[in-house]
């Protein structure tokens, strides 16, 4: 494989972890297969930039001199809020020259100014996504997954889904094994898909204000294998079921059944990723009933089979 040019664009403001968690990642997998990548950063003027950590980053070169990116990525940060207007021109005229352009975290609101995510399916940190969407109509805003792939472009949510997006890049540019090594060196896990979602259902969800209700919530969290039927739900709750629907969706921004499911989701998903139980046993436990019912809620929801997202995101054992 000839070797590609990575660059990350600096800018006064940016998030210091969007910058050096990509960067890790190529150039770890440089080390791991040399001549594989060039990781370069580059600002406006060449001119150091100030994060909004306050960590000062010094660039290898203005943008203007930076050399021609196979993979050029824009990270986030307070900095996009109010972006340069020569920054957005920059990122306007050269992102489409790139064979595969990146956001990380807010850099997709950089690439919505640049007019580069018009007609596309794109992600940025859930904070943001609603202002996305209202700003930039034109973009299929998806708040869920913690990475989007549309094409050469691709959007990541917030931070630490930067470091998954550029693993899922480098094992699709040099191999499973390389991207699986420099997930160990960094002490994170190859590779949690796409679309797996930012948050939990617990966090996802907004706290019932009232205590029958949150008290509900408890117990669905923590007994995923019970009856979660509305009907079950609303007698816990002292309330009929039709009250009891309306007044959970109010409260929590969600239906009891969606709510239910992602949390049986999000539990099978902790069992196959942390233990060694069977297919069969984590269904079971988690409230499927059966294994073909878990199947469905994970292929319809995550588009990867138990058996595959165990595969994908369970740690390997350090040999």
């Amino acid at each position: 494989m000839a070797q590609r040019t990575v660059l990350v664009v600096l800018f006064d403001g940016v998030q210091s972890l969007d910058v050096t968690g990509p960067l890790e990642v190529f150039a770890g997998a440089d080390k791991h297969t040399p001549g594989t990548y060039r990781v370069r950063t580059a600002s406006l003027d060449g001119a150091p930039v100030r994060a909004s950590s306050g960590l000062t980053l010094v660039p290898d070169a203005s943008l203007d001199a930076a050399p021609a990116p196979h993979t050029l990525i824009v990270p986030g940060g307070e900095g996009t809020r109010r972006p340069d207007p020569r920054l957005v021109d920059w990122v306007r005229r050269h992102g489409p020259r790139a064979a595969r352009l990146v956001s990380v975290c807010t850099g997709a609101m950089l690439l919505a100014e640049a007019g580069l995510l018009d007609g596309r399916r794109a992600t940025t940190h859930w904070a943001y996504c609603a202002t996305l969407a209202r700003d930039h109509p034109a973009i299929r805003v998806e708040s869920d997954p913690i990475f989007v792939r549309d094409g050469t472009v691709s959007t990541s949510a917030g931070v630490t889904a930067g470091i998954d997006l550029a693993l899922a890049l480098v094992e699709e540019d040099v191999g499973r094994d390389t991207a699986l090594t420099v997930a160990r060196h960094l002490v994170v896990f190859l590779r949690r898909p796409g679309n797996q979602a930012q948050f939990s259902a617990q966090l996802t969800a907004q706290t019932a204000h009232r205590d029958p209700l949150r008290d509900v919530q408890q117990w669905i969290t923590e007994h995923p294998a019970a009856d979660l039927s509305v009907d079950a739900l609303a007698a816990r709750a002292a309330l009929s079921p039709r009250h009891f629907a309306r007044a959970f969706q109010a409260e929590t921004g969600m239906t009891p059944g969606r709510y239910v499911d992602r949390v049986r989701l999000e539990h099978a998903r902790r069992l196959l990723e942390d233990t060694a139980d069977s297919v069969e046993g984590v269904s079971r436990i988690s409230g499927y009933g059966t294994p073909e019912a878990m199947r469905r809620a994970f292929l319809r929801t995550l588009g990867a089979s138990p058996a595959e997202y165990r595969r994908r995101f369970r740690p390997a054992p350090v040999t």
